[in-house]
């Protein structure tokens, strides 16, 4: 199983479901791969020191001799979880595979050859609907859409919803939509619980029962190289995504 957690909007907890997701997973004795697909390479840094390690996914997309097996680490404080880690040189992959025939399907391609070694993998992507994006889709069998319980949460939806039915028009026919997890979840607000109808009408049974409130363990532990089932196990957030990763192992 692959899954692709996308939303083009910024700030709606993809990296913070990454890295959790991911790691509930390990924490099952599943052999789980994190990769990291967003140039600012927060779920790398979140499990690794880069420092002095220059090779990363965007040489495996982009060079003939580095393949995504050469750059897979394992995760310093987590069994069963293994990165292919990024960096801010991924940026630069939609200039250097411009007019490429192959370029939407670098990863699906590089997934290709390591899948049979992975229970789960698990993709993390840029705020974009770019060529990065489109090669997380091509690959995925999944697609997990993190939502921010806010204002203008369903805005921009309706384009990511029409994407993905592109690639799976075109593309990847067995694309198929996981679910959507409402995040940074306040249940003392009455907008959040708006929020939470006005998403649920747009997803219906594909949104999960599990909300991601908002939480400073959660905010802290990337900081600290650790998903929050080290770094604050006790805490609702540790409780939360290992509910969610409880759904996704019902529903798959």
């Amino acid at each position: 199983m692959i899954i692709a957690i996308t939303n083009q909007k910024g700030g709606v907890g993809k990296t913070t479901t990454a890295i959790n997701l991911a790691a509930a997973m390990a924490s099952k004795g599943l052999s789980t791969l994190l990769i990291d697909l967003d140039p600012q390479a927060n779920s790398s840094m979140s499990f690794l020191d880069l420092d002095g390690n220059s090779t990363g996914i965007y040489e495996a997309l982009t060079e003939p001799g580095v393949g995504i097996s050469d750059i897979i680490r394992r995760a310093e404080k987590l069994d069963h979880l293994a990165i292919a880690p990024s960096s801010i040189g991924l940026a630069k992959i939609e200039a250097k595979l411009l007019g490429e025939i192959d370029s939407y399907y670098r990863l699906k391609d590089e997934i290709a050859l390591i899948r049979e070694h992975y229970d789960y993998i698990v993709i993390d992507t840029p705020p974009t609907l770019g060529l990065i994006t489109v090669n997380a889709l091509a690959a995925a069998t999944h697609v997990l859409i993190p939502i921010q319980a806010s204002y203008f949460a369903l805005e921009g939806t309706d384009d990511l919803l029409e994407t993905i039915d592109k690639i799976k028009r075109r593309t990847n026919p067995e694309l198929q939509i996981l679910g959507a997890v409402l995040t940074l979840y306040d249940k003392r607000t009455l907008l959040s619980r708006d929020i939470h109808e006005q998403v649920a009408q747009v997803f219906g049974e594909k949104l999960f029962e599990t909300v991601i409130s908002k939480s400073v363990r959660l905010e802290e532990s990337p900081a600290y190289r650790e998903s929050i089932f080290t770094y604050s196990p006790r805490s609702t957030g540790a409780y939360e995504y290992y509910k969610l990763s409880e759904e996704i192992l019902a529903r798959v």
